[in-house]
């Protein structure tokens, strides 16, 4: 599984930890440039994106090569600190019909909390509360600034980019209630976000993305992006009309069939196990399951 795109038109856009410090910048054949603080003076994705400057720090990767090993720094979240996370459910067939629902006229939304994600390569936590906690593989778009009310046909052009995201979900606690699932999906460190953005104008048509979750490397969730039930335009469009999108939001746009807690038997994720979520042209997400210490 590939982690990263090298070909240097795909620009691999990351946040980070050096020397405990926040920073961000682009990774390419295994090097990173720091494009802290080298545009603007701007100190973090989520200000390159507010400020229009995606294709400034391009252009001065391009011209200034990194020499800092990617396996010397920490990787954080894509955006460490969006100010929301919105996530679809229900949004494949498949993952319709293995959960027994139905299609409904609009999207099921709910949202995470920065606080339940972890990093590429970082371990995701089992709860001490649950042994039920259960993959998600999906797509995930790094937003721009937007008004309210965006039109379908203005839509695309508000993502910054694409990444990848694992919904980890407690089932049990999903289940508490019969209206809403929240508290399932944002147990401490139990989803995971990354391992960096590519930017939305690199992919053609995000139609002809796949994903796939693999679970100690058996495929375990394949679908194409264009198996979505509501699609992209859509998403955007619906959460517009409540929220204007901010620079660095995050809309995580559902999983397909194969999740483990409706196998047989059912499958829950336990120490050591590896999850990793590739998404063609964008790339591999992989985390490492640990038990909550206390």
């Amino acid at each position: 599984m590939s982690v990263y795109n090298n070909n240097m038109n795909i620009m691999n856009f990351i946040s980070f930890l050096n020397n405990n410090e926040e920073r961000f910048g682009i990774v390419f054949n295994n090097k990173v440039t720091d494009l802290t603080g080298q545009i603007n003076n701007i100190k973090s994705l989520k200000e390159l994106i507010q400020f229009n400057c995606l294709e400034e720090g391009r252009n001065y990767a391009k011209n200034n090569p990194g020499d800092t090993d990617i396996n010397s720094i920490k990787l954080l979240p894509v955006i460490p600190n969006p100010s929301k996370i919105i996530c679809v459910g229900l949004n494949y067939h498949e993952h319709v019909k293995e959960t027994e629902k139905t299609i409904a006229d609009n999207p099921v939304t709910f949202q995470r909390f920065n606080d339940s994600q972890v990093a590429h390569m970082e371990n995701m936590i089992i709860p001490k509360a649950s042994d039920n906690l259960d993959f998600e593989g999906e797509m995930a778009l790094i937003m721009k600034d937007s008004e309210s009310h965006l039109s379908e046909d203005d839509a695309l052009k508000y993502i910054a980019g694409y990444s990848c995201y694992n919904d980890g979900s407690v089932r049990d606690w999903q289940r508490h209630t019969k209206s809403t699932f929240g508290m399932g999906k944002n147990f401490k460190k139990t989803g995971s976000f990354g391992p960096h953005m590519v930017l939305a104008q690199d992919i053609d048509d995000y139609k002809q993305l796949t994903i796939k979750t693999y679970l100690n490397g058996e495929v375990m969730q394949s679908a194409s992006l264009s198996q979505l039930i509501f699609d992209l335009p859509f998403l955007i469009s619906y959460v517009s009309k409540a929220l204007p999108w901010r620079a660095g939001d995050v809309l995580v746009t559902g999983t397909p069939g194969g999740v483990g807690f409706k196998r047989n038997p059912p499958i829950y994720l336990k120490e050591g196990d590896k999850v990793d979520i590739t998404i063609s042209e964008i790339g591999t997400l992989s985390n490492t399951l640990q038990n909550e210490v206390l």
